[in-house]
C-alpha cells in the first residue's frame, strides 16, 4: 500500500524503547513529521506480528536490539494536504519496548536519534501528543529490572 495518497489508512508500530528511566528518540528524516523527534517505529509489512515490526524498525532506524512488549497505545496521524485531500494516515500502535543490546545510531530515514529522560522531552520539538505516552511507558516501565519488564508479559 502506498504510504502517500493511502487507499486507505497504514497499520504502523512506534517503539518507545526504555533503558532504565532513559526513553530512545529519533529525529524524522522523511515527511510525515520531517525534522521532528518520535520514536523509532514504521510501517507494518504483510504477514509481521507488531513485535516482530517493531523488532525490524528498531534495528533498522537505530541499529539496536530490544525485546518488545505491551501496547501502550494506538493513536491515528492523519495529515491532509493544501487541498483536504488525505496525503498520509496513519494508525500507530505504540508499544513499550527494553533495549538489549547495541550502540545507538542513525540508519535509512532517521536524521538522529538519541537516548533522553523524561524532564528533557518538554525542550525537544517532539511529533504531536507523543509526551504523555512516554510517560505512560516510563510510569509504567522506566524503573523495572529484567524480571519485573519479563513478567508483564506473562499475564
Amino acid at each position: 500500500m502506498r504510504r502517500e495518497y493511502p487507499s486507505g489508512p497504514v497499520a504502523s508500530v512506534g517503539v518507545i524503547v526504555l533503558r532504565g528511566k532513559e526513553v530512545l528518540l529519533v529525529r524524522r528524516g522523511q515527511e510525515p513529521s520531517r525534522g521532528l523527534w518520535s520514536t523509532p517505529g514504521g510501517v507494518i509489512e504483510l504477514g509481521e506480528t507488531l513485535r516482530e515490526a517493531a523488532r525490524r524498525e528498531v534495528r533498522e532506524e537505530c541499529s539496536i536490539e530490544v525485546e518488545p512488549g505491551e501496547v501502550i497505545e494506538v493513536v491515528e496521524r492523519i495529515f491532509p494536504d493544501e487541498n483536504g485531500r488525505i496525503r498520509f494516515h496513519y494508525v500507530l500502535i505504540d508499544l513499550a519496548a527494553r533495549y538489549l543490546a547495541g550502540e545507538a545510531r542513525p540508519a535509512s530515514d532517521i536524521l538522529e536519534c538519541r537516548w533522553v529522560r523524561a524532564e528533557e522531552l518538554e525542550s525537544l520539538e517532539l511529533t504531536q501528543g507523543l509526551i504523555p505516552i512516554i510517560r505512560k511507558a516510563l510510569d509504567k516501565y522506566g524503573q523495572q529490572g529484567r524480571s519485573g519488564w519479563l513478567d508483564w508479559r506473562r499475564r
